[in-house]
């Protein structure tokens, strides 16, 4: 049952409020709480889309699990804050939350979250944001398709085979690349990784990478990081067939959301100077613009491979 109580009066948002508040923990707050401890960082408007509740009502309910401590609104957010006021709130998990669903179930590796979320700064905390955006929309479009679902990492990792499910990062490969004669060890680790599961039981799996404009396209040295030096290593990591050996997988594809047209274009052209035998070249990659995808949907839209063609991720 809801807490049917008045909402508080105006409160500080980068301060707990010293007054203690009417409040009692709810089925749908312990669902606010497990959404931020599965993606980390989530504004208000993502938790409301996740809960399927009005943005006002998950407000209000963020409001009192934050005066109450059960979740935190990373200071970090201060950086930016008074010059997009509007801007839907940030959220994390606070210690108080942690401690909570531990009572209900929920393994955490470490606790002092409230630490972590202090020390989290601007660039990651925008960079985890990103991803998020991207994981809602698929989420939120593969809900209203109803007749496919979205798979999260979890239950892709909870499939993997044990040597590697037992692993600090399950999803993270290593492996060997060569250039110029210089052989670089590169690990590598996917912003996101999901997948669709279809009506007959099959599925695709995709990883994500959610480009900021910031990285180098190409350099000389394989050994500092470039787009050029991470998609060579999914090339050798699929050449090597590392998705079969890791993850039990028969096939995956790259998705790279970056920020521009010309980004891409430039890209797409780095990776056709690409040849790593025994890989599937540039139909392994997908490319979509960050603005032209938010006008449609990751589903709907029409994504481009490296060669060039067309392609639906359904």
């Amino acid at each position: 049952m809801d807490d049917t109580l008045a909402p508080p009066k105006r409160r500080p948002r980068f301060r707990r409020s010293p007054e203690a508040i009417p409040f009692r923990i709810t089925d749908g707050d312990v669902l606010i709480l497990r959404q931020l401890a599965r993606y980390r960082f989530l504004r208000s408007s993502h938790i409301a889309a996740l809960v399927d509740r009005s943005l006002d009502r998950t407000n209000d309910r963020l409001c009192r699990l934050y005066h109450a401590g059960y979740v935190d609104r990373p200071r970090a957010q201060l950086d930016y804050y008074p010059t997009s006021g509007s801007a839907p709130m940030v959220y994390a998990l606070g210690d108080l939350g942690a401690e909570l669903l531990a009572e209900r179930g929920m393994e955490f590796g470490h606790l002092e979250l409230s630490r972590r979320n202090r020390n989290a700064g601007r660039p990651f905390i925008e960079h985890q944001l990103e991803i998020v955006d991207f994981q809602v929309s698929i989420e939120r479009a593969l809900r209203l398709r109803g007749d496919i679902a979205a798979i999260h990492s979890d239950e892709l990792v909870s499939e993997f085979p044990e040597p590697t499910r037992s692993k600090r990062n399950p999803l993270s490969m290593r492996i060997g690349v060569s250039s110029a004669g210089k052989t670089q060890e590169i690990g590598l680790v996917p912003d996101l990784v999901f997948g669709i599961r279809f009506p007959d039981g099959s599925r695709r799996c995709f990883m994500v990478e959610i480009d900021r404009g910031t990285m180098p396209i190409v350099r000389a040295d394989i050994g500092q990081t470039s787009f050029t030096r991470k998609i060579r290593a999914y090339l050798a990591a699929h050449a090597a067939k590392m998705h079969e050996s890791q993850f039990g997988w028969r096939a995956f594809r790259v998705l790279t959301v970056t920020t521009d047209l010309s980004r891409a274009k430039s890209m797409k052209e780095a990776l056709r100077q690409l040849n790593v035998p025994h890989s599937p070249g540039p139909s392994l990659f997908l490319f979509a613009v960050r603005d032209e995808l938010r006008a449609s949907d990751p589903i709907a839209y029409t994504w481009e491979d490296g060669a060039g063609r067309q392609v639906k991720l359904v």
